[in-house]
Protein backbone atom coordinates (compact mmCIF):
# COMPACT_ATOMS: atom_id res chain seq x y z
CA UNK A 1 0.00 0.00 0.00
CA UNK A 2 1.55 3.28 -0.67
CA UNK A 3 1.38 4.96 2.64
CA UNK A 4 0.94 8.65 0.81
CA UNK A 5 -2.54 7.82 -0.20
CA UNK A 6 -3.17 5.67 3.00
CA UNK A 7 -2.66 8.50 4.97
CA UNK A 8 -4.58 10.94 2.83
CA UNK A 9 -7.89 8.76 2.06
CA UNK A 10 -7.98 8.17 6.38
CA UNK A 11 -6.33 11.02 8.12
CA UNK A 12 -9.65 12.87 8.02
CA UNK A 13 -11.77 10.43 9.52
CA UNK A 14 -12.32 11.39 12.64
CA UNK A 15 -15.46 9.44 14.28
CA UNK A 16 -13.66 7.09 15.88
CA UNK A 17 -11.23 9.08 17.83
CA UNK A 18 -13.16 10.25 20.62
CA UNK A 19 -13.43 6.41 21.79
CA UNK A 20 -9.76 5.31 21.48
CA UNK A 21 -8.85 8.73 23.79
CA UNK A 22 -11.59 7.61 25.94
CA UNK A 23 -9.99 4.36 26.70
CA UNK A 24 -6.88 5.59 27.03
CA UNK A 25 -8.18 7.87 29.58
CA UNK A 26 -9.87 4.46 31.38
CA UNK A 27 -6.83 2.14 31.11
CA UNK A 28 -3.77 4.81 31.29
CA UNK A 29 -0.13 3.82 29.66
CA UNK A 30 2.08 2.63 28.62
CA UNK A 31 -0.51 1.94 25.25
CA UNK A 32 0.56 -0.27 22.59
CA UNK A 33 -1.16 -0.02 18.83
CA UNK A 34 -1.17 -2.91 16.46
CA UNK A 35 -1.32 -1.94 12.65
CA UNK A 36 -0.41 1.63 13.30
CA UNK A 37 0.05 2.55 9.85
CA UNK A 38 1.14 5.79 9.53
CA UNK A 39 0.06 7.34 12.92
CA UNK A 40 -3.47 8.26 12.56
CA UNK A 41 -4.25 7.22 15.86
CA UNK A 42 -0.94 7.14 17.31
CA UNK A 43 -0.42 10.68 16.89
CA UNK A 44 -3.24 11.93 18.37
CA UNK A 45 -2.79 9.79 21.67
CA UNK A 46 0.81 10.89 21.78
CA UNK A 47 -0.05 15.08 21.51
CA UNK A 48 -2.66 14.19 24.63
CA UNK A 49 0.29 13.19 26.75
CA UNK A 50 -0.30 9.08 26.49
CA UNK A 51 3.02 6.90 26.06
CA UNK A 52 2.37 4.94 22.87
CA UNK A 53 4.21 2.52 21.19
CA UNK A 54 3.13 1.58 17.76
CA UNK A 55 3.82 -1.75 15.97
CA UNK A 56 3.25 -2.42 11.97
CA UNK A 57 4.32 -5.02 9.60
CA UNK A 58 5.22 -2.46 6.58
CA UNK A 59 8.11 -0.50 6.41
CA UNK A 60 7.14 2.26 4.10
CA UNK A 61 4.15 3.04 6.93
CA UNK A 62 6.57 3.41 9.43
CA UNK A 63 8.73 5.22 8.21
CA UNK A 64 6.03 7.96 6.52
CA UNK A 65 4.95 7.54 10.13
CA UNK A 66 8.56 8.94 11.20
CA UNK A 67 8.43 11.37 8.75
CA UNK A 68 5.27 13.22 10.47
CA UNK A 69 6.45 11.58 14.33
CA UNK A 70 9.94 11.58 14.46
CA UNK A 71 10.02 11.10 17.88
CA UNK A 72 7.03 8.16 17.69
CA UNK A 73 8.44 4.59 19.34
CA UNK A 74 7.75 1.87 16.70
CA UNK A 75 8.68 -1.48 16.05
CA UNK A 76 8.29 -3.49 12.45
CA UNK A 77 7.02 -6.68 13.02
CA UNK A 78 4.62 -8.71 12.62
CA UNK A 79 1.66 -8.65 15.44
CA UNK A 80 0.90 -12.79 15.93
CA UNK A 81 4.66 -13.12 16.76
CA UNK A 82 4.47 -10.23 19.01
CA UNK A 83 7.70 -10.59 21.83
CA UNK A 84 8.47 -7.56 23.40
CA UNK A 85 9.58 -8.05 26.68
CA UNK A 86 6.44 -5.73 27.95
CA UNK A 87 3.50 -5.14 29.51
CA UNK A 88 0.52 -2.79 28.53
CA UNK A 89 -2.45 -1.76 29.93
CA UNK A 90 -4.01 -0.40 26.72
CA UNK A 91 -3.55 -2.76 23.33
CA UNK A 92 -5.43 -1.65 20.37
CA UNK A 93 -6.37 -2.82 16.77
CA UNK A 94 -7.70 0.11 14.93
CA UNK A 95 -8.96 1.10 11.18
CA UNK A 96 -10.56 -2.60 10.46
CA UNK A 97 -7.77 -4.49 10.32
CA UNK A 98 -8.69 -7.94 13.11
CA UNK A 99 -11.14 -9.20 10.24
CA UNK A 100 -8.91 -9.49 7.34
CA UNK A 101 -6.75 -12.08 9.85
CA UNK A 102 -7.83 -16.06 9.00
CA UNK A 103 -9.19 -17.23 12.40
CA UNK A 104 -5.81 -18.80 13.53
CA UNK A 105 -4.03 -15.81 12.87
CA UNK A 106 -6.74 -14.60 15.24
CA UNK A 107 -6.40 -16.87 17.90
CA UNK A 108 -2.57 -17.11 17.70
CA UNK A 109 -2.71 -13.14 17.86
CA UNK A 110 -5.22 -13.22 20.70
CA UNK A 111 -2.80 -15.21 22.75
CA UNK A 112 0.21 -13.00 22.31
CA UNK A 113 -2.01 -10.18 23.11
CA UNK A 114 -2.84 -11.60 26.57
CA UNK A 115 0.35 -11.93 27.48
CA UNK A 116 1.18 -8.68 26.59
CA UNK A 117 -1.50 -7.03 28.84
CA UNK A 118 -1.18 -6.09 32.39
CA UNK A 119 -3.81 -8.02 34.73
CA UNK A 120 -6.90 -5.73 34.29
CA UNK A 121 -5.73 -4.67 30.64
CA UNK A 122 -8.08 -4.29 27.83
CA UNK A 123 -7.04 -4.87 23.96
CA UNK A 124 -9.94 -3.29 22.01
CA UNK A 125 -10.70 -3.76 18.20
CA UNK A 126 -12.63 -2.08 15.83
CA UNK A 127 -14.35 -4.40 12.70
CA UNK A 128 -16.86 -3.54 9.56
CA UNK A 129 -20.36 -4.99 10.75
CA UNK A 130 -19.91 -8.31 9.90
CA UNK A 131 -23.54 -8.63 9.21
CA UNK A 132 -22.78 -5.74 6.47
CA UNK A 133 -19.93 -8.22 4.91
CA UNK A 134 -21.72 -11.41 4.66
CA UNK A 135 -24.43 -9.08 2.05
CA UNK A 136 -22.00 -7.38 0.25
CA UNK A 137 -21.88 -9.78 -2.70
CA UNK A 138 -20.21 -8.35 -5.62
CA UNK A 139 -19.90 -4.93 -6.88
CA UNK A 140 -18.66 -2.95 -9.74
CA UNK A 141 -16.65 0.52 -9.29
CA UNK A 142 -20.06 2.62 -8.54
CA UNK A 143 -18.09 6.29 -9.37
CA UNK A 144 -16.38 8.40 -7.22
CA UNK A 145 -17.03 8.42 -3.56
CA UNK A 146 -14.36 10.81 -2.73
CA UNK A 147 -11.37 13.20 -3.59
CA UNK A 148 -8.65 14.44 -1.68
CA UNK A 149 -5.64 16.43 -2.24
CA UNK A 150 -1.76 15.00 -1.84
CA UNK A 151 -0.39 18.28 -0.40
CA UNK A 152 3.04 17.34 -1.51
CA UNK A 153 2.60 17.80 -4.77
CA UNK A 154 -1.15 19.40 -5.05
CA UNK A 155 -2.06 16.40 -6.33
CA UNK A 156 -5.91 15.43 -6.37
CA UNK A 157 -6.65 11.90 -5.98
CA UNK A 158 -10.14 10.44 -6.89
CA UNK A 159 -11.37 7.22 -4.41
CA UNK A 160 -13.53 4.46 -5.43
CA UNK A 161 -14.11 1.44 -4.65
CA UNK A 162 -15.21 -2.54 -6.07
CA UNK A 163 -15.52 -5.05 -4.26
CA UNK A 164 -16.09 -9.31 -4.96
CA UNK A 165 -17.25 -12.22 -2.54
CA UNK A 166 -16.09 -15.75 -2.09
CA UNK A 167 -17.70 -18.40 0.44
CA UNK A 168 -15.51 -17.12 3.45
CA UNK A 169 -14.18 -13.87 2.97
CA UNK A 170 -14.60 -10.53 1.03
CA UNK A 171 -11.73 -8.22 -1.16
CA UNK A 172 -12.94 -4.92 -1.05
CA UNK A 173 -10.48 -3.31 -3.66
CA UNK A 174 -9.75 0.76 -2.92
CA UNK A 175 -9.04 2.66 -6.39
CA UNK A 176 -7.18 5.47 -5.78
CA UNK A 177 -6.67 7.58 -9.66
CA UNK A 178 -3.91 10.63 -9.32
CA UNK A 179 -5.37 13.61 -11.79
CA UNK A 180 -2.39 14.08 -13.70
CA UNK A 181 -1.84 17.95 -15.56
CA UNK A 182 -2.00 16.14 -18.83
CA UNK A 183 -4.90 15.12 -17.92
CA UNK A 184 -4.78 11.39 -17.61
CA UNK A 185 -5.50 9.12 -14.56
CA UNK A 186 -2.69 7.28 -12.77
CA UNK A 187 -4.54 4.45 -10.84
CA UNK A 188 -3.34 2.58 -7.64
CA UNK A 189 -5.45 -0.12 -6.21
CA UNK A 190 -4.99 -1.49 -2.97
CA UNK A 191 -7.45 -4.87 -2.16
CA UNK A 192 -8.03 -5.89 1.20
CA UNK A 193 -9.73 -9.02 2.38
CA UNK A 194 -11.58 -9.58 5.13
CA UNK A 195 -13.12 -12.74 6.49
CA UNK A 196 -16.39 -14.00 6.62
CA UNK A 197 -16.69 -14.59 9.81
CA UNK A 198 -20.30 -13.57 12.28
CA UNK A 199 -19.55 -11.32 15.36
CA UNK A 200 -20.44 -14.69 17.69
CA UNK A 201 -17.43 -16.19 16.31
CA UNK A 202 -15.47 -13.12 17.60
CA UNK A 203 -16.54 -13.08 20.73
CA UNK A 204 -16.31 -16.73 21.35
CA UNK A 205 -12.66 -16.96 20.41
CA UNK A 206 -12.02 -13.70 22.59
CA UNK A 207 -14.00 -15.79 25.39
CA UNK A 208 -11.90 -19.10 24.84
CA UNK A 209 -8.42 -16.94 25.10
CA UNK A 210 -9.16 -16.05 28.93
CA UNK A 211 -10.88 -12.52 27.93
CA UNK A 212 -14.49 -11.09 29.28
CA UNK A 213 -16.08 -9.43 25.93
CA UNK A 214 -18.07 -6.71 25.60
CA UNK A 215 -19.03 -6.05 21.60
CA UNK A 216 -20.23 -2.83 20.90
CA UNK A 217 -21.86 -1.66 17.13
CA UNK A 218 -21.20 2.15 18.01
CA UNK A 219 -18.25 4.18 19.01
CA UNK A 220 -20.51 5.94 21.47
CA UNK A 221 -20.88 3.11 23.45
CA UNK A 222 -24.42 0.94 21.81
CA UNK A 223 -24.27 -2.49 22.38
CA UNK A 224 -23.41 -4.52 19.00
CA UNK A 225 -26.97 -5.46 17.22
CA UNK A 226 -26.78 -6.80 13.82
CA UNK A 227 -27.83 -3.47 11.98
CA UNK A 228 -24.90 -1.52 13.88
CA UNK A 229 -22.50 -0.08 12.14
CA UNK A 230 -19.26 -1.48 13.35
CA UNK A 231 -18.78 -4.37 15.27
CA UNK A 232 -16.08 -2.94 18.35
CA UNK A 233 -14.44 -5.43 20.42
CA UNK A 234 -13.11 -4.31 24.10
CA UNK A 235 -12.06 -7.94 25.61
CA UNK A 236 -10.51 -7.66 29.47
CA UNK A 237 -7.93 -9.50 30.97
CA UNK A 238 -9.17 -10.85 34.47
CA UNK A 239 -7.38 -9.00 36.87
CA UNK A 240 -5.93 -12.06 38.71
Amino acid sequence: MDPELYHHHHITYLEDLPYWLSLADECGGPILELGCGTGRVLTLLRSEGFQVFGLDLAPAMLSYLKQLDPNAPVWQADMTTLNLGQRFPLILLTCNTYSTLPAEGRRVLLSRVFAHLTPGGCFAASLPNPADLAEMGDSDEDGVEEIFTLPETGTPVQVSSSWESASDTVTIFWHYDRLLPDGQAQRTTHPIRHQLDPASAYIQEMEQAGFTVTARGEFYGNLYQPEADFLILEAHKPAK
